[in-house]
């Protein structure tokens, strides 16, 4: 038997959090099979280990969604115990927290969070000025941080957009690639771009490139920087070394916010080179002024095919790597 306590002080946000008639509580116990108690101010869940820390998630999510919308509906309640693992008949397919837009101010574009993971990744990037976050393709990690910035420039937060990527994914140097420097560039970059295009106008955006408000680099032309009033946007992250990394995280200046995002399943580092994100992520874990999100395949909003998909490479990758047998997790 487990048993784990949240504290809640707040008896609006007991109320909300459980329902009209405890219904949300009722649902919630049923859903993960555990006990849920509330008295002076704790709430103490009880059951199998893993059914009360999927319970316990679950209830931080929901106490996050009525703090942001005042309270809190059956299809929240769905939502967030399925992404726990929960088997929820008719589970709600929108999600339904996130409701705090991202301003971009472009016409038509309506940008906000659409899971759990993705608010709690946009509030990490609102609240530090340094942010870690890491997941697998198509949760975000770059098109929300891209937005975020754009917020942040057209609020005049910040002065300039500095997009960043490593220019060597599989050991090749730019060098050794055809064309000029443009040409060499531009799959490296294109993805940051892509997001981009979706929130600034083509013309604008040359234009800002063009009286270099908005940078699009690769991660070796930062060496030797100080970025002020900069939001500056480190992708692919997991495919730097260590020397890379700490030579980014020291570029950043007065008044700036950074973010740093990656796949640490995807890495394209040659064997037996630790990877930047991985070893930044444990060195900076204690420090309580970074945000350090990661988001699951739960929070995939591609094609529905993606998260099938990326599901279905985990569970081989994990059978892989159990059965062989030597070789550190780190080099898959």
């Amino acid at each position: 038997m487990t048993e784990a306590t949240l504290s809640i002080t707040n008896p609006e946000e007991i109320l909300a959090l459980f329902g009209p008639r405890d219904q949300h509580l009722r649902k919630l116990r049923r859903l993960f099979d555990v006990s849920i108690t509330q008295r002076d101010g704790h709430i103490r869940v009880s059951g199998d280990g893993q059914s009360v820390e999927r319970a316990m998630r679950a209830l931080e999510k929901l106490r996050l969604v009525s703090r942001k919308k005042g309270q809190l509906s059956p299809g929240d309640v769905e939502t967030a115990a399925s992404e726990e693992g929960a088997i929820v008949e008719g589970a709600a397919a929108k999600i339904i927290l996130g409701d705090e837009e991202i301003d971009v101010q472009h016409a038509g574009r309506r940008i906000k969070p659409r899971t759990a993971g993705q608010a709690r990744y946009v509030e990490a990037i609102r609240k530090f000025d340094l942010t870690f976050a890491t997941g697998p393709a198509g949760c975000g990690k770059t098109y929300l941080a891209v937005a975020m910035a754009v917020e942040a420039l057209r609020s005049n937060q910040i002065r300039k957009i500095v997009l960043v990527r490593p220019a060597v994914e599989a050991g090749e140097s730019l060098g050794f690639l055809p064309g000029d420097l443009r040409a060499k560039l531009n799959p490296y970059l294109r993805p940051l771009m892509d997001a981009l295009g979706e929130m600034v106008d083509f013309d604008q955006a040359r234009n800002l490139m063009e009286q270099d408000v908005i940078e699009v680099i690769p991660l070796a032309y930062m060496r030797g920087r100080t970025l002020n009033d900069a939001f500056i946007i480190l992708d692919e992250a997991q495919n730097t070394t260590v020397a890379q990394m700490k030579m980014f995280l020291t570029r950043m200046g007065e008044r700036s916010k950074m973010v740093v995002s990656g796949d640490v399943t995807q890495q394209d580092l040659p064997r037996g080179v630790t990877s930047g994100l991985r070893d930044a992520m444990r060195r900076l874990a204690k420090i309580d002024a970074i945000g350090m999100v990661r988001l699951q395949a739960s929070d995939i909003v591609r094609h529905h095919l993606v998260q099938k998909i990326v599901e279905a490479y985990d569970d081989v990758g994990h059978h892989e790597s159990n059965t062989v047998h030597g070789e550190s997790k780190d080099q898959h």
